[in-house]
C-alpha cells in the first residue's frame, strides 16, 4: 500500500484542450501535479495518433515538472534520441513494441533519461524478470492502450501486486505506475495493490477545478 503523501500524480495531457496545451500544462503544475504524462501514439502500435517530439519540445518551456513520455509506438528505438532531445525526463517503451527490450532500455539510459517499460493488459509481469535492473519506472496499463476515457480493468490488480513484490525484492527504487481509468474510485484499488504513480487524464482535465481533482485522487487513497 502506498502512502498518499508520497503518491505521484501524473496528469495525462491526452485529455487536455489541445488548442491550449501550453496553458493546460502550466495549469496542472500550479494545481499540484508531480509529473506531466505525455501519451505518444503512432496509429500503428495503437489505433490512434496523438503527437510527437516537436509538441513535447514546444511544451517544455511551460512547466518545470518532469516530462514522462509514454511511447506507444513501434518501432521505438529510432525515435528515442528525438524524445530525449525534446525534453523528456522519462521515456517509457512497451515490452510488446519491439524484439529487443534490453537494447531499448540500454539506449534510453545512455541518453541520460530515466527508463520505463509498460505492459499491456495481456502481458504477464514475468516478462520483466530479466530487465528489472535496468528500469526506473514500470507502467501497468489498466486499459487497452490507444484511447482515453476507458474503464479500469480490475483484472490487472493481481499484476500490480505481483510487480510490487518483484520490485520490493530488488531493493531498487523503481516507480510502479498505473494508467487507464484512474479516478477517485479506482485510485485506491491501484495504490492498495502497490502502485505509487497514478496517471489520470479525464479525471483531472475533465474536472472544472484541477487542484480539487488532484487532491481528490490523493484523498481517496488509504494511508499505509
Amino acid at each position: 500500500m502506498t502512502n498518499p503523501s508520497s503518491l505521484i500524480i501524473a496528469p495525462s495531457i491526452l485529455a487536455a484542450d489541445f488548442a491550449r496545451l501550453g496553458e493546460e500544462v502550466a495549469a496542472i503544475e500550479k494545481a499540484g501535479a508531480n509529473w506531466i504524462h505525455l501519451d505518444v501514439m503512432d496509429g500503428h502500435f495503437v489505433p490512434n495518433i496523438s503527437f510527437g517530439p516537436a509538441v513535447i519540445k514546444a511544451l517544455r518551456g511551460h512547466s518545470t515538472l518532469p516530462f514522462d513520455a509514454h511511447l506507444m509506438i513501434d518501432p521505438c528505438d529510432p525515435y528515442l534520441e528525438a524524445f530525449a532531445q525534446a525534453g523528456a525526463d522519462h521515456i517509457t517503451v512497451h515490452a510488446e513494441a519491439g524484439p529487443h527490450l534490453h537494447r531499448s532500455l540500454q539506449r534510453i539510459r545512455a541518453l541520460g533519461v530515466k527508463a520505463g517499460v509498460s505492459l499491456c493488459p495481456a502481458t504477464p509481469p514475468g516478462q520483466l524478470s530479466e530487465i528489472l535492473d535496468m528500469v526506473d519506472i514500470i507502467l501497468v496499463m489498466t486499459v487497452n492502450p490507444g484511447f482515453g476515457g476507458q474503464k479500469f480493468l480490475t483484472s490487472q490488480l493481481p499484476k500490480i501486486e505481483a510487480l510490487r513484490a518483484m520490485i520490493d525484492a530488488t531493493g531498487r527504487d523503481i516507480r510502479l505506475a498505473v494508467d487507464g481509468g484512474i479516478d477517485a474510485e479506482t485510485a485506491p484499488l491501484a495504490t492498495t495493490a502497490g502502485a505509487d504513480v497514478l496517471v489520470a487524464g479525464s479525471a483531472i482535465y475533465g474536472a472544472g477545478d484541477y487542484a480539487a481533482a488532484i487532491r481528490g485522487l490523493r484523498g481517496a487513497c488509504p494511508a499505509s
